[in-house]
């Protein structure tokens, strides 16, 4: 990040984004054909305004995966795959069966999901079994040796990823496998975090709505709609709001390309061919906001769920944080830790950066990613943290959190974040 872009960015308290109307009206997808495309380009011109935008074919022609999981003629390398992966479990799910508002999984053997998928071809993409799709697999964790594919700089400001690899419990990097017909019901992404998807090989169909428009797709119970395309939509007594969601917007990609889903944009996809691709979920300072907002709406919508029960029990609170995070993935007090991390490791690598350390404390690929980015990067980083920090300690909800409770305290890390600030500007 240039100095210019740091000193606008550390101006703001609330980040500005344009609505879809104001989107549509300016431009269509972007499409970023060149490779010396800027970061602060990206970070200005999309992740700032949370705009979506494609990513040519040339981002991804060095992959090693873009080299040995395709044919010639384009097609997945199955026998290149079951090489590398024959006997290691995956989940897998049915597109055809439905489980509340996704598809329900299993665990099989990677030749086995191969072995259907030669079948379902050769059957002319059909099978009693249904349209089994490969996805959310934990390949880069699982192999990382194998090194098939590199972050681009433009995603590499992870937050998500960063905190769960020091926690060492999850990550969000995934890898999808599934023949044509295969898709994604609608859903927007955990946290409301970005994500990337890179297609391996293959095309995939995206309709896209910005966040809000997904409230015209319930139904008249207040359910989010699992296709945006199923007839049952125009029944006005099923969804009575459907006719004031705007048209979404459809983007084609094509092998090789990597789309860039912007924050809490609802999506669902489609594999138009057998398709092979990379997605990562990801959260910075960029959308951080729209993170703490989604967690106090999800706490807000327990609360009422169990708000018969507010007056019989003394640990009410507590159990809506476990509700919230069964649900969710995370509560009050793991956000506080998961800031903590995030700032711990941009303080450090400041203190570096100004000499008054002689080594960081962060792992050397984060260290490798925060030079890259450069210290302007870090000190936004932490202006974000330091604003949701600020929202967090005037919110009666976390200060009701029991302080024993919390890794560390979050004043304390807020004066430590201001003290850096103020050298940093």
């Amino acid at each position: 990040m240039d100095r210019e872009t740091f000193h606008t960015c550390c101006s703001l308290v609330k980040i500005p984004r344009q609505s879809y109307e104001q989107f549509c009206s300016s431009h269509f997808v972007d499409y970023i054909e060149k490779k010396d495309f800027s970061y602060s380009r990206f970070f200005k011109n999309y992740l700032l305004p949370n705009h979506p935008c494609v990513f040519s074919r040339r981002f991804t022609e060095d992959w090693n995966c873009r080299k040995y999981w395709v044919t010639e003629d384009g097609k997945p390398n199955f026998q290149r795959l079951l090489h590398d992966f024959e006997d290691t479990p995956v989940p897998v799910a049915n597109c055809n069966a439905r489980e509340y508002n996704a598809n329900p999984k299993q665990i099989l053997p990677f030749k086995e999901f191969i072995s259907y998928w030669r079948e379902y071809i050769q059957n002319g993409h059909s099978s009693p079994k249904g349209c089994l799709y490969l996805k959310d697999w934990h390949m880069q964790r699982e192999f990382p040796e194998h090194n098939v594919y590199s972050t681009p700089v433009f995603f590499s400001s992870d937050w998500l990823n960063e905190y769960w690899d020091s926690i060492e419990v999850d990550d969000y990097r995934f890898v999808y496998m599934g023949p044509k017909g295969s898709w994604t019901p609608f859903h927007a992404d955990v946290f409301r975090s970005y994500s990337w998807s890179a297609n391996i090989c293959g095309r995939k169909k995206w309709l896209l709505y910005p966040p809000g428009q997904e409230e015209h797709l319930r139904d008249c119970h207040g359910n989010l709609a699992y296709d945006v395309t199923a007839p049952v939509l125009q029944d006005k007594g099923q969804y009575p709001r459907r006719a004031e969601a705007c048209q979404p917007l459809e983007i084609i990609q094509e092998a090789g390309e990597i789309i860039f889903v912007p924050s809490g944009w609802h999506h669902q996809v489609y594999n138009l061919e057998d398709t092979i691709s990379i997605n990562h979920n990801w959260l910075n300072g960029c959308n951080l906001d729209i993170m703490w907002q989604f967690l106090q709406g999800e706490l807000s919508a327990v609360q009422r769920e169990i708000s018969e029960w507010r007056d019989t029990m003394d640990t009410w609170h507590q159990h809506c944080q476990v509700i919230m995070k069964s649900c969710t993935g995370i509560d009050y007090g793991e956000f506080a830790s998961f800031l903590r991390i995030i700032a711990n490791n941009r303080l450090s690598f400041l203190s570096t950066c100004s000499g008054s350390s002689s080594s960081s404390s962060c792992p050397r690929q984060l260290s490798e990613s925060l030079a890259a980015l450069g210290p302007h990067h870090a000190a936004f980083d932490l202006q974000r943290v330091a604003h949701i920090l600020e929202c967090m300690l005037s919110n009666e909800d976390f200060l009701r959190l029991d302080p024993a409770s919390l890794s560390s305290q979050p004043e304390g890390l807020l004066q430590q974040i201001r003290d850096a600030m103020r050298s940093a500007l």
